[in-house]
């Protein structure tokens, strides 16, 4: 992934080994996930910053929290309306694939309806190491104790919660020069230390730690501090 990037920073072609028709499968179904899910994020940026509805309950519940547009907009934080179907009906009009929606966790069907997985939450873009958008958190700001207060994108073929860790993409450079990494459980924790100035940060997002979390820290640093 590295490799790539950096080729076509500088326009240099990367000569490849020919994949098997699966392998081929495979890559093009997770461009596709990251395709969708980049969409997904610009589309939940938008309702926040330019709708009543975003402004008046996903901006006046992140302002509350104390965060600051920066912030905000580091974190790429957003919207999804109090509706059945606003990205479905935006992603199918840009040419995007129920399927795909699907496969990607943004959407969910049963029996003849079909309608969005998030609903009237805040959202928070998970990303990988090199800043791809691969899954979503969203919590919910109703008081209604029969809705979980958080929902999180379900595992996909680019998204596997047990191998990632939220913040990484934005905390990975202080990590290595702080030689340190502070390891906290939710989302809103990481944001606001990074907000207060420390950005050597990362969460685990509500599960247990695994081998592979660790092994991704190791990559920047060999000390942690725990802060659940």
């Amino acid at each position: 992934e590295a490799l790539k990037f950096v080729a076509k920073k500088y326009n240099i072609e990367i000569e490849e080994e020919e994949m098997t028709s699966e392998q081929l499968e495979r890559a093009n179904e997770k461009d596709s996930l990251f395709i969708v899910s980049n969409f997904a994020n610009d589309y939940f940026q938008d309702m926040l910053w330019d709708t009543e509805e975003g402004k008046a309950i996903g901006l006046s519940y992140f302002k509350e929290r104390g965060f600051n547009e920066q912030t905000l907009k580091t974190f790429e934080l957003g919207y999804s309306l109090d509706v059945w179907d606003g990205l479905l009906k935006e992603a199918k009009k840009k040419g995007h694939s129920e399927e795909l929606l699907e496969k990607a966790g943004l959407i969910l069907k049963q029996e003849s309806k079909i309608y969005d997985r998030f609903r009237g939450r805040v959202m928070f873009p998970i990303q990988n190491v090199a800043g791809k958008v691969i899954a979503f958190g969203a919590r919910t700001l109703r008081s209604d104790k029969k809705q979980p207060k958080y929902i999180n994108s379900p595992e996909t073929e680019v998204y596997h919660k047990s191998k990632i860790l939220y913040g990484i993409h934005q905390s990975r450079q202080a990590i290595r020069n702080e030689d340190l990494c502070y390891l906290v459980e939710g989302y809103t924790d990481v944001i606001s230390m990074h907000q207060a100035g420390v950005q050597n940060v990362v969460a685990s997002s509500g599960t247990s730690l695994t081998r592979e979390q660790v092994q991704l820290i190791s990559r920047y640093t060999k000390n942690i501090t725990v802060l659940y």
